[in-house]
């Protein structure tokens, strides 16, 4: 089956919508297929704040109005917990509030971006987007990440070539348990690092210190704002450390 086939047949539905490439082109794809696509954007302490900004600017290219679900995350113990089946709570607490609110608004289908490249064994997340019934289009239709890259270039999405992003709260140890003030502090670090030019970074926490893990070609421009890079994000973390184990895209 190809796209065009699924939104023939499936004309009216909402999206869970997160600004990454995934659900961007979903989105683009949906409405250019004419089928009649509501993007929700589950809103949490786990999701960084340009996400939401991406997710908006292209909701504004594309002329679409973007319905906000906000879901205290870190309000649910299992959740909080940061034990090894966190991902699993977490999205069954959110794709549930989305869902609710679609169907409110009398939606009764509910699409996400999983694509065909996603390993469902190592998505505890998908276990629930199985169990509430979320159709996943791209990874029905058997569209993988470049595929999808290659698509969103052709239509003119910004996020063709957006890094994938994994929520905030993967930045934390398992079983370390999960707190607002840490959660903004990480998302500080990134957001200082990114203005400094890095992609495709993550910043972890280790210990009461922070974990820089960076693409290889990036490594020397890390290590040439060295002392602006210790100076701001010393003043959050004991410790800042740079992983020599280069990050893999």
């Amino acid at each position: 089956m190809e796209l065009k086939d699924f939104f023939l047949q499936h004309p009216k539905a909402a999206l869970a919508f997160s600004g990454g490439v995934d659900s961007a082109y979903l989105l683009w794809a949906g409405r250019h297929y004419g089928a009649e696509i509501v993007p929700y954007y589950g809103k949490t302490s786990f999701q960084p704040r340009f996400e939401y900004e991406d997710a908006q600017r292209l909701c504004r290219e594309l002329g679409v109005g973007l319905r906000t679900v906000p879901v205290d995350i870190l309000a649910i113990p299992l959740v909080a917990a940061n034990g090894p089946r966190r991902c699993y709570y977490c999205k069954r607490a959110l794709f549930s509030a989305i869902q609710a609110q679609a169907r409110e608004d009398g939606l009764s289908l509910l699409l996400d971006g999983t694509n065909a490249s996603d390993d469902g064994a190592d998505r505890p997340g998908m276990r629930a987007l199985k169990e509430l019934e979320v159709r996943s289009p791209l990874r029905e239709c058997g569209l993988v990440k470049e595929e999808i890259r290659s698509a969103s270039r052709e239509a003119g999405l910004f996020t063709w070539d957006k890094p994938a992003y994994a929520c905030l709260a993967t930045r934390i140890p398992t079983g370390r348990g999960l707190v607002s003030q840490e959660l903004a502090l990480v998302e500080r670090a990134e957001d200082f690092l990114a203005g400094l030019g890095l992609r495709d970074f993550r910043v972890r926490l280790f210990a009461e210190g922070a974990r820089l893990q960076v693409r290889e070609e990036q490594t020397e421009l890390v290590l040439q704002r060295r002392r602006e890079i210790l100076e701001v994000l010393g003043r959050g973390f004991a410790a800042v450390l740079l992983d020599l184990e280069p990050r893999r895209p």
